[in-house]
């Protein structure tokens, strides 16, 4: 059961494996994409098409004649890895072995919905992916496996995906075998650890550049390539698609421009940093690189100018 990029590895790995039988693969319903709306399917569904699995769509599992279904059979694992519901007590009962979930965190850090971008945003030194039981509970069951890896200072919530996915394909590998002969150790949850990860919200895509540039490109990464984080720029809303801090400090107030080049657009942040956009996309016009929005819209910028409206 998954939806995103995210869970595409571990499906393949599942198939390609023999000890395993994928009977059902369960993803979101089409979603409208793009300008014209029309229905694209998930890349879990892509995936299962292309491996000639059944596919079960169900707009709500609770109840649904999906989940009778999966109910029926009696599987002896379902296993979850961002799938974008939550499952009924009755249908994680109906695991024979066990209901197992693979989450993008080190639990009990960030339980929720968006734990790989409140990690890149927070600005933390490391992430992992966690194996646990599925409970009623969000993100709340016994870990059984952990795998911690590094982020680096350029990854974003893809790059940061792509990476977990593998690392939860294997660690998943690993530790379903210990389930079924009873050899691994659960470790429960320590609640006085949780940290929630909820869906991004769109107040929190809007950048505050009285931050520190460190903070404005931890979020500018955490939210790319989606949402995308803005900013109202010389009147405009412009999404911001790539950042630099700088080593550089300045007595300007966040906002305005410290430096301009053909080349470069350095502006003023909090804490007396200054921080460097290098891609961006304003309202009604296709991505830019700097170069290019400063021979275009931002032509007439200079230095000391305010061009960022929303700043504080």
């Amino acid at each position: 059961m998954g939806t995103p990029g995210f869970a595409v590895p571990i499906l393949k790995s599942l198939v390609e494996n023999a000890e395993y039988d994928v009977k059902y693969v369960v993803t979101q319903p089409d979603r409208p994409f793009g300008r014209k709306r029309k229905l694209k399917p998930s890349p879990v569904k892509e995936t299962a098409l292309e491996l000639d699995i059944p596919v079960l769509q169900p707009e709500k599992i609770s109840g649904s004649p999906e989940m009778d279904k999966i109910v029926e059979l009696s599987p002896d694992f379902i296993i979850t890895a961002a799938f974008g519901q939550f499952l009924p007590v009755k249908l994680l009962n109906a695991a024979n072995i066990a209901a197992v979930n693979v989450h993008g965190s080190l639990l009990p850090k960030y339980r929720g919905g968006a734990p790989v971008q409140y990690s890149i945003m927070n600005g933390d030194e490391k992430t992992g992916v966690s194996i646990m039981y599925m409970v009623k509970k969000m993100d709340a069951g016994d870990v059984l496996a952990q795998k911690e890896i590094k982020i680096e200072p350029d990854d974003d919530t893809a790059s940061m995906f792509e990476k977990l996915s593998l690392v939860g394909r294997d660690l998943l590998l690993e530790t379903l075998p210990k389930i079924e002969n009873d050899s691994v150790k659960p470790i429960v949850q320590d609640e006085n650890k949780v940290v929630f990860s909820p869906n991004i919200t769109r107040e929190q895509e809007l950048l505050d550049f009285s931050k520190t540039a460190f903070e404005i490109d931890c979020k500018v990464r955490a939210l790319r390539p989606d949402p995308v984080a803005y900013t109202t720029m010389l009147g405009k809303r412009t999404k911001i698609l790539k950042t630099k801090p700088l080593a550089t400090n300045t007595e300007m107030k966040p906002g305005m421009v410290v430096n301009k080049t053909k080349h470069a657009l350095e502006i003023a942040t909090g804490n007396s940093d200054v921080i460097a956009i290098l891609e961006l996309q304003p309202s009604g016009k296709p991505k830019q690189s700097i170069t290019d929005y400063l021979n275009g819209v931002g032509k007439n910028i200079k230095v000391g100018d305010m061009v960022i409206d929303n700043a504080e």
